[in-house]
């Protein structure tokens, strides 16, 4: 078994938005092989992929989201998993975690407790992603913030783009922390994809203060799928084959 580096990829999975995706649950390129799945209209946010199953060291993990109306999305998703990369992994117990909660470092899997992820949850997926040779960490999500990396990113093995608040947690006291300026703390949610760093449009002091650090940026614009509360991880899992 290989362990990938962090933001090094070849695949990576999506689905396309069903017409129920206004209803879904709301708060207070180098080579990828991108495969598209087709929409689910019985699961108003199975687009937002990412929380059903964690894909690390070429293996994939079935997460259990946890809100009851996406417990079904796992299940769905499996045999695209199985298909791509083998043996899905499943979580012993009967604890949550979505997938937004789940951040990957070079040799640390960060789980954010959330209204969505519990201790249960944690416990379970530690004892998977230390057998696949990760160190698993807990930390707490600031009540206000819907996931955990819906106010952070990985720009690289080192460094986490991050919200000031979300940053004086201590979370991330072993790495450089690069803070979203003054209110662009939304674009916190960005993706390192091989060479580039994919962020939401409409920040603009975000995409100089990347640029200035050297980055290759990109600007999606992900306006519509912010409606109904995501962020621009929630829509793809990015992985490698092992």
């Amino acid at each position: 078994m290989t362990t990938p580096c962090s933001h090094s990829f070849t695949h990576a999975v999506t689905r396309t938005p069903a017409n129920s995706v206004t209803s879904g649950l709301r708060a207070v390129d180098r080579g990828a092989q991108v495969t598209v799945l087709d929409p689910l209209e019985a699961f108003p946010d199975s687009v937002f992929v990412e929380d059903a199953a964690l894909c690390l060291a070429g293996t994939a993990i079935a997460l259990r989201p946890g809100a009851p109306t996406r417990r079904g999305e796992t299940a769905v998703l499996r045999p695209t998993l199985e298909t791509m990369l083998g043996e899905v992994l499943e979580l012993s117990g009967e604890g949550f975690v979505d997938g937004g909660d789940v951040l990957v470092t070079e040799d640390e899997v960060l789980v954010g407790l959330s209204a969505r992820t519990d201790l249960a949850g944690f416990d379970a997926l530690a004892a998977v992603v230390t057998d696949l040779g990760y160190r698993a960490r807990k930390v707490d999500t600031p009540p206000e913030v819907l996931h955990f990396k819906t106010e952070c990113g990985l720009l690289d093995p080192q460094t986490i783009f991050a919200s000031a608040r979300l940053a004086a947690t201590g979370c991330f006291a072993n790495y450089r922390v690069l803070p979203a300026p003054d209110g662009e703390e939304a674009a916190s949610n960005l993706i390192r994809f091989n060479d580039t760093v994919f962020i939401n449009e409409g920040f603009p002091r975000t995409r100089e203060l990347l640029d200035a650090e050297g980055y290759k940026v990109v600007a999606l614009a992900t306006s519509e799928a912010a409606r109904v509360d995501a962020g621009l991880s929630c829509m793809s899992l990015r992985f490698s084959p092992g």
